[in-house]
């Protein structure tokens, strides 16, 4: 508990010395006494407000620059202008001393000296999560030793719950950020975040990729070696290389970028086109080109998966962009889970085809720029407020990344010239109509079933209505407020027949007989009327009343 709000003052601090004071006081009004003692309000010099969001998460550590730059992949939420600060947001930290991180090491390999002949002390990489360092197996093989930070997963855990607690307070005091949806932003966040924690799964997902290109040269995944890894250690083959954004020393390795290029943009459609499952994070840091020109991935703890149904989504929603189809653009758009509100569907489709029309669209998918045109896209689903799901995001932030990457290779790279063929050739080999054949067959399957089931389920309702054991449940506030009805206006009619019955019921016995009664039966007629006037006067001021009530 101590440390939770030691890491509360550390966040409060640096918010309010960037600038975000005012912010703080306001949705959290005197909680900023949390601050560390002897800090002073120190507004950054930087020119604007989304400069200093930047620096700031910088400043507050892994979890808040992990957030920041998956923050950067929301292009239809932030605008522009804070879209192009998160992505500067470089995963990197300062190295740990080797002393620090060897007991990680030691609590993950009892029997370190039986498994390593050699370990080098100074990282070949560092980043936020862990740091790479570069060793030799007791048989020879050199391999990288991905190691947690020690301490990591309980500073995310506390700075996760952090971020929870302001987000739902944000919601509540800005009303108007609801349209961002702060609180499933960051669940979102801690769901991925988490995943990364776990190195195991980073293991698997570079196996399942090294199987899936296990028959296509010229790119490679690392082997992954089980028998020394664990959740917080992965142990991988050590490959040699230079970032796919080095052109010179590609060059100079005897590499054509051009091909380069075009390998890498081949395998991301072969991993979202046929396989489903790809790699999400393909900035230049985590694509090496080898010394025998082989393409390599690194880092694999940020995947995307994708449905059979939603990769045929996809290719329908970039078919729509590039033919100028706004009714297909719309319907793909829904088929990811997007929902365009029927009031705005006409305004929205207005604007999608004046973007298409702007664009130059036309029915040449090589002349397509993909690169503007989901710019121009996120920017119309932002304006509209759509919100669309991660998995959506995800694919299209690494297609833009991965065409980026291409053009630096290549600045004469053509999206549309590589997909256009690519796509004609899932074509020819019937991949995608064995998807379709495969979806019509179980939708087939399934309204069999139903079929034969149909009369089985009507024999059993009309069973339970002859017997009386059917139940109709009907939950509807409309129902509620007849049923209120209907009851006030029965205590109404009672009232009523019981004020007549008392009236009629002394008039009989005061005209029972002409003879003249005791005074206990004339004192029972004249208590009768009493009563009967004084339910008469309640009666009339319930009505009056009630009516007045209601027009309030």
């Amino acid at each position: 508990m101590v440390t939770r709000i030691r890491r509360y003052a550390q966040i409060i601090d640096i918010l309010w010395k960037h600038g975000f004071g005012i912010a703080l006081e306001k949705a959290f009004p005197g909680k900023t006494r949390f601050r560390l003692p002897g800090t002073d309000e120190q507004v950054s010099d930087q020119s604007t407000v989304y400069e200093r969001v930047r620096v700031a998460l910088e400043e507050l550590g892994p979890t808040f620059v992990k957030f920041g730059q998956i923050m950067s992949t929301r292009t239809e939420i932030f605008p522009p202008e804070l879209i192009n600060q998160l992505k500067k947001l470089q995963d990197h930290a300062k190295p740990l001393p080797f002393s620090e991180v060897i007991d990680v090491i030691r609590e993950t390999c009892p029997n370190l000296e039986d498994w390593f002949c050699e370990i080098d002390e100074t990282p070949v990489a560092s980043a936020s999560i862990g740091q790479v360092h570069r060793a030799v197996l007791k048989d020879g093989t050199i391999v990288a030793i991905k190691i947690q930070r020690p301490g990591i997963p309980e500073l995310i855990e506390t700075d996760l719950a952090i971020l929870q607690s302001m987000a739902e307070r944000i919601e509540a005091v800005f009303p108007e950020s609801r349209m961002y949806n702060p609180t499933g932003l960051v669940t979102d966040f801690a769901t991925q975040i988490r995943k990364e924690l776990d190195f195991t799964r980073d293991g698997r997902n570079a196996e399942r990729m090294a199987r899936n290109f296990r028959d296509v040269p010229g790119v490679h995944f690392p082997k992954i070696y089980w028998e020394n890894s664990s959740s917080r250690l992965l142990v991988m083959e050590f490959v040699k290389g230079v970032r796919v954004d080095n052109v010179e020393a590609i060059t100079a390795q005897g590499s054509d970028p051009h091909d380069i290029a075009v390998r890498g943009f081949n395998a991301y459609l072969k991993m979202i086109f046929e396989d489903g499952f790809f790699h999400g994070d393909p900035h230049p840091g985590n694509l090496l080109v080898s010394e025998m020109g082989d393409l390599v991935f690194l880092d694999f703890g940020i995947v995307g998966v994708l449905r059979p149904e939603k990769k045929q989504l996809f290719i329908n929603l970039l078919f729509a962009m590039t033919t100028d189809d706004v009714d297909m653009i719309i319907k793909a758009l829904e088929g990811f889970g997007i929902i365009v509100a029927e009031e705005k569907r006409e305004e929205l489709r207005d604007d999608l085809y004046i973007m298409l029309h702007d664009l130059g669209g036309g029915d040449e998918i090589v002349q397509f720029n993909f690169g503007l045109m989901i710019n121009e896209l996120t920017e119309v689903m932002r304006r509209y407020n759509l919100k669309v799901p991660m998995n959506l995001m995800l694919l299209l932030k690494t297609l833009v990344m991965v065409f980026d990457v291409a053009v630096r290779l290549d600045p004469k790279f053509s999206f549309g010239g590589e997909v256009a063929p690519y796509l004609r050739k899932l074509a020819d080999s019937n991949v995608l109509s064995a998807g379709y054949m495969k979806r019509a067959s179980n939708s087939l399957l399934e309204a069999v079933d139903a079929a034969f089931d149909l009369p089985r389920n009507v024999n059993l309702m009309l069973k339970r209505l002859s017997t009386g054991t059917i139940r109709l449940e009907v939950v509807d506030t409309d129902l509620k407020k007849l049923q209120m009805a209907l009851d006030r206006a029965s205590d109404k009619i009672m009232i009523g027949l019981v004020v007549a019955a008392l009236v009629v019921g002394s008039s009989l016995v005061l005209q029972a007989s002409p003879v003249a009664m005791p005074k206990e039966v004339m004192w029972v007629a004249i208590l009768g009327y009493t009563a009967a006037v004084l339910c008469g006067f309640y009666a009339i001021y319930h009505v009056i009343f009630l009516k007045l009530r209601l027009e309030r």
